[in-house]
């Protein structure tokens, strides 16, 4: 590991990178900095859904669920067990679910849960053949949100998902979350609920009073699908922007607007060390071949370019000067910033950042470096992969 690439900078200019990201956030996002707040990393599968069904099994008023995934299988069993005898208990349960990433989840799996009292919304349902061809295909729901009893908040990239069950799982970051920014999370869902569900929310005390139970100030950057203005993009672009030491980019599609290429290139030329976790392997080839095009273009400027191997890489999270950290469900790529409705939290403070960098710098470890000198030497069959896939880069 390089020792300059972990450059940390004296108290007295740590404090004044606080304040200069702190402050371009909120003029980025138009949204506040709530304090407050405490904020518990999850990597991976089993940490997360651990932490998650013990906070369903204390609810004691309401459960809300939004995610792009929910599968009957691996996670989805235990889930639906648990929100089947949660109903039974008295507790309100809404589910979100987008209809093309829940496409081959069974209707009597939704039905079961709707049955046991488990209110449902399908976010732009794919009923006709012809609706392949129009918007409901093209905006989806990418979020993954979960808020119990409006006091205790869930978000990340990880789906309901049986991926997280297989040896090896997908490799993802989530985070649980207490404080008054639970409130925050808590609007985005009831609002897509309001737009997309047939029947209103079940009566539940939605938002509680929300007392401060930690440190930690935080954000939250949203976007809706298909909309031009987006929090997240903005926020990801102003904080590399004002980077002054390290940017620790985690994605697991890298399909990046020439804005944002922009951005990471010119943060590396003025002497920002800026390192990229990538896959090395994905669900999708069109992705991953058309991050690797921009990748002679990035390792001239001296970016760092490391690529995961052991499982598939799915985690989307960055953090900058050691200080300002993201975590949530936006890729860096135009699916995310113009198409998907995304949501991720920043979280300005030295803390998590140094947790965030730790777990970056642990992935990394384990990662395989690319070399300029070998990329440039790569195969014909490579480059002719990656012009084809960046053809299609905006529907990435």
């Amino acid at each position: 590991m390089r020792i300059d690439a972990i450059r940390t900078p004296l108290p007295g200019a740590a404090l004044s990178a606080r304040q200069a990201h702190a402050a371009e956030l909120t003029r980025r996002i138009g949204e506040p900095l709530l304090s407050g707040n405490r904020v518990r990393l999850l990597k991976d599968g089993p940490a997360a859904f651990a932490s998650m069904f013990e906070a369903i099994e204390q609810a004691r008023d309401h459960i809300n669920i939004e995610s792009y995934t929910i599968e009957a299988g691996g996670p989805g069993e235990e889930l639906a067990r648990l929100l089947v005898k949660r109903c039974a208990e008295g507790v309100r349960v809404n589910l979100l679910f987008d209809s093309v990433g829940s496409l081959m989840t069974s209707a009597e799996y939704f039905g079961g849960l709707r049955r046991a009292g488990v209110s449902l919304c399908e976010y732009n349902p794919v009923q006709r053949w012809r609706a392949l061809l129009g918007k409901a295909l093209h905006l989806r729901n990418h979020r993954k949100l979960m808020v119990i009893d409006g006091r205790i908040g869930f978000i990340g990239g990880m789906n309901i998902s049986t991926v997280y069950a297989s040896e090896p799982g997908w490799h993802d970051l989530h985070l649980r979350i207490e404080g008054p920014v639970v409130g925050r999370l808590q609007q985005l869902f009831t609002r897509h609920w309001q737009r997309h569900a047939d029947a209103p929310m079940q009566s539940a005390r939605y938002f509680p009073p929300l007392a401060a139970v930690g440190t930690q100030r935080v954000s939250v950057a949203a976007c809706e699908a298909g909309r031009r203005a987006n929090p997240v993009y903005s926020a990801l672009l102003g904080a590399i922007e004002t980077a002054r030491s390290r940017v620790l980019l985690t994605t697991a599609y890298l399909v990046p607007p020439r804005r944002l290429l922009r951005a990471l290139i010119r943060a590396a030329e003025r002497g920002v060390a800026v390192e990229l976790l990538l896959p090395g392997k994905s669900d999708f080839w069109a992705p991953l071949h058309a991050g690797r095009s921009h990748y002679a273009a990035l390792l001239r400027a001296g970016v760092r370019i490391h690529e995961h191997h052991d499982s598939l890489l799915h985690a989307k999270a960055c953090v900058i000067d050691g200080v300002w950290s993201s975590v949530g469900s936006s890729n860096a790529d135009w699916r995310s910033f113009v198409h998907n409705a995304e949501a991720n939290v920043v979280v300005i403070d030295d803390d998590f950042g140094v947790q965030l960098e730790a777990a970056f710098r642990e992935d990394v470890s384990r990662a395989r470096h690319v070399d300029a000198d070998r990329w440039s030497r790569r195969s014909p069959w490579a480059r002719f992969k990656e012009s084809m896939a960046r053809r299609f880069e905006y529907l990435l």
